[in-house]
């Protein structure tokens, strides 16, 4: 008996003769509510599918983080929610191959839980994750000063982006024959996640991976952007994952063959359901310096 994992819910057992295993294959035509539902193999120990991201070699980021956040949640008591995590990007994951996701209780306070969860492949660590959730309460103070530019409706925007699981409206283009990549984008599910709340949260990190706070720079100046070496992310207002979210992402810092840039997601209505920061390699260009 195996246990199929409900995403933001329980492990319950249920038998999975005559289905194929998850995670063993990629799966074409997989939408993103199957592709955040995790297979429970023991306490603590899931195994997470891939989807088909078409032309790239390796795993999409997003996914791991948001496969990740839904493996810790799904150990942690009812009613806490997601309220941030960091995770850091160590190998290459391959598609072909089965994430699997093993998670530490590091503490269950009063109101916070923290975990720590591992994505391995073939024995190798190729994401660690550190995350922590809340029992939310109602508060008083509200206050709002992250980025925000002003940008047409979504259905105004150029279609664009490489990923069939997701409706994606390219604000600033991607041209990967001038080697630009999109730093805004109105992005949502492609079909309807169900209303938990932890499922829209981790659908929101996997949204959160998308395009580059460099892509728009001159790459002969800093160099084109690289792998993720790390990632983090705040959750705030509830917003949802299958409706239009703007990401907004601007650079701040690049140095010594990194680049660091910061980014907000908000919904069409403007309120702010998460920033974002993320740290990636600087590929050298002709005349960069970097």
């Amino acid at each position: 008996m195996n246990g199929i994992l409900i995403p933001g819910g329980e492990a319950r057992a249920e038998s999975t003769l005559g289905a194929p295993p998850v995670g063993l294959i990629v799966v074409e035509g997989l939408h993103l509510p199957e592709l955040l539902t995790l297979e429970r193999l023991d306490r603590d120990l899931y195994r997470a599918r891939n989807a088909d991201h078409g032309v790239r070699q390796t795993l999409y980021g997003g996914q791991v983080a948001a496969q990740a956040l839904l493996a810790a949640a799904a150990t942690v008591e009812e009613g806490r929610l997601p309220h941030s995590f960091h995770g850091y990007f160590l190998r290459p994951g391959r598609p072909d191959l089965p994430v699997i996701l093993q998670v530490d209780r590091d503490r269950d306070g009063r109101s916070f839980s923290a975990r720590h969860v591992v994505a391995i492949q073939e024995g190798a660590v190729i994401f660690s994750m550190l995350a922590s959730f809340h029992a939310e309460r109602p508060g008083t103070a509200v206050f709002d000063a992250a980025s925000r530019r002003d940008v047409p409706s979504p259905e105004t925007t150029p279609i664009g982006g490489w990923n069939s699981i997701l409706d994606v409206r390219e604000v600033t283009p991607t041209d990967l024959a001038n080697a630009l990549y999109t730093d805004c984008i109105w992005v949502r599910s492609s079909v309807p996640l169900g209303d938990d709340p932890t499922l829209q949260r981790a659908a929101l990190a996997y949204l959160s991976d998308l395009g580059s706070g460099f892509g728009q720079l001159d790459k002969t100046m800093i160099g084109s952007p690289g792998p993720s070496i790390d990632h983090a992310m705040w959750f705030h207002e509830p917003i949802r994952a299958d409706e239009w979210v703007l990401l907004d992402l601007q650079p701040v810092k690049a140095a010594a063959g990194r680049s660091t840039y910061q980014g907000s997601m908000r919904d069409q209505h403007g309120r702010l359901g998460a920033t974002i920061a993320q740290e990636t390699l600087l590929i050298p260009g002709s005349g960069s310096s970097a």
